[in-house]
């Protein structure tokens, strides 16, 4: 009667162990960033003239070329451990993003959802253009004092 309890219970908290597990992985907290800065970089230029068959005419003088170059926003989000530079995959139309204030992001591959919890709360897709550490690891220095002292 004993065993029969005892297995009971061990199938129950079995069962119960890896619901657990998988219910902490589905509510993570999403990470949190401050966005320090915005900078406009240039994201394309839209050029209009002449091509094709007009590239005959372009060769004889005949040349009209319109180009405007397009810049976008490129935003730069630190957490404690990565800085992030990112811009957005909607060029077309950015919204722009309160620079000083924080921020909840989801990465994924070199994709980030950045949402602003004190702005309009609406979540945006923005590519991950560069990562690099906020703290990098110190250098090794100098060799050890007993490599020095292996000479005669």
């Amino acid at each position: 009667m004993k065993f029969k309890s005892f297995f009971v219970l061990a199938a129950v908290v079995a069962a119960a162990v890896p619901a657990q597990a998988d219910k902490d992985k589905k509510n993570k907290e999403p990470d949190r960033a401050m966005l320090e800065k915005m900078d406009a970089v240039p994201c394309g230029a839209q050029q209009k003239g002449v091509t094709g068959l007009g590239s005959i005419w372009a060769s004889v003088g005949i040349t009209h070329m319109n180009s405007d170059e397009k810049l976008c926003p490129r935003y730069l989000l630190r957490t404690d451990e990565m800085e992030y530079e990112i811009q957005p995959k909607d060029k077309k139309h950015a919204a722009v993003l309160p620079v000083g204030k924080e921020v909840v992001f989801r990465i994924k591959n070199d994709h980030m959802t950045v949402r602003c919890p004190d702005g309009d709360k609406k979540s945006r897709d923005y590519e991950v253009v560069a990562m690099k550490p906020t703290n990098p690891e110190p250098d090794s220095g100098p060799q050890s004092s007993s490599a020095k002292n292996d000479r005669p």
